[in-house]
């Protein structure tokens, strides 16, 4: 058990937008969010090992498409939504576990903590960002017993006036739901979702997410502010490479629609898709990395990673990708039903290419980090 401080913060911010992987919420908000927690209370990060196995763990993060222009989300919505699905169960909840990494998503469940008393689980959903909530729900999308509750809390107060809503059932139909709520409240509203005993996300979950980010962002943090030696720094923290360098062309533009951000990038003859969040990487119609692997983009100038929403034509990158067998990876990763669902939005194909298969320039299934059974 440890008590994360402002530093943590930093280096959560920092490590998380390299697992952004494009998307994954934004720096200010995680700034700001890391920044307040650590002020007004005491949030406490726990390993799983540390919460007994019927302790019931609830999912937290935030909906929508990062590069919506109205979105909206205060501090308490986060505990707002959280306190809509406790209200639900007939047990307490002990941990909170965000549902990815992210420039901000690392950080979620830190004001929970330190608000509420709950503990922030060294776990989550997905090691890196990815588009849809059923590609963090362990998996159980893909269970036909699992009822979940999910809530949504807050959004513009100007578009939609703040909105509650809960919703009980299914995965994926209270999935699809809740993401039209976040198209209504402006682009994005903070989530509370999956309520499930610590022994299931033991098993299912990527275990030591958290501390993988921490660690990764104070390389990073350390070698600052030269670009190249951030860069170095990122490859060696994490056993990843540079696929190429050279200036940004959108090839497909940017568009947010459905509340999702779709289009495609290009680096130096490397064809980069994205759903929210970079998914595949091919040069001449071959296939170099693909989703869970971590793909991103590294600015050339100071080395820190640059996202979809605030990236600019001619922008010089460096295309950054860490192979899949190099994570701490989730049940989600090889969930068929999520991964069709991701290839439909897209039209591209990912679960011939999924956890199960060899990722950039490997040739073996991804297990990475402890607790991944086989993969998110």
């Amino acid at each position: 058990m440890r008590e994360l401080t402002p530093e943590d913060a930093l280096d959560a911010v920092w490590g998380g937008s390299v697992l952004a992987c494009g998307g994954g919420g934004w720096v200010e908000h995680g700034t700001m969010m890391g920044e307040l927690a650590t002020r007004v209370g005491r949030p406490l990060l726990c390993s799983p090992e540390e919460i007994e196995d019927d302790a019931i763990v609830v999912t937290v993060t935030a909906i929508g498409a990062p590069a919506a222009p109205n979105w909206e989300i205060r501090p308490l919505d986060y505990v707002r939504a959280l306190q809509l699905v406790a209200a639900e169960l007939d047990a307490p909840v002990k941990a909170v576990m965000t549902a990815q990494n992210g420039s901000s998503t690392t950080l979620n469940g830190w004001i929970q903590s330190a608000l509420l008393g709950v503990k922030v689980l060294d776990a989550a959903g997905d090691v890196r960002a990815h588009p849809t909530g059923k590609l963090g729900a362990l998996g159980l999308a893909s269970r036909p017993d699992y009822e979940t509750v999910q809530a949504v809390a807050g959004g513009n107060r100007e578009v939609a006036g703040g909105l509650e809503v809960v919703a009980r059932g299914k995965v994926i139909a209270t999935s699809d739901v809740l993401r039209d709520v976040s198209v209504r409240a402006g682009g994005f509203i903070a989530a509370a979702r999956h309520p499930i005993e610590a022994s299931f996300v033991k098993e299912h979950a990527a275990l030591g997410a958290v501390s993988y980010a921490l660690s990764l962002g104070s390389a990073m943090r350390g070698a600052a502010p030269e670009g190249e030696a951030v860069i170095e720094a990122a490859v060696a923290a994490t056993g990843g490479r540079v696929l190429a360098r050279g200036g940004v062309k959108f090839v497909e533009p940017l568009r947010t629609a459905g509340g999702f951000d779709h289009g495609a990038i290009s680096v130096d003859g490397c064809v980069v898709r994205f759903l929210n969040e970079y998914m595949t990487v091919e040069q001449s119609s071959e296939r170099l990395s693909s989703y869970p692997d971590v793909i991103t983009t590294l600015s050339l100038d100071d080395g820190r990673p640059v996202s979809i929403a605030q990236m600019s034509e001619k922008q010089e990158v460096a295309l950054f990708v860490v192979d899949r067998s190099l994570l701490p990876l989730s049940t989600s990763t090889r969930d068929r039903y999520a991964l069709e669902e991701v290839e439909q939005i897209m039209g591209v194909e990912l679960v011939r290419y999924g956890a199960g298969s060899g990722g950039a320039g490997a040739g073996g299934a991804g297990a990475g980090g402890a607790g991944s059974g086989s993969a998110s």
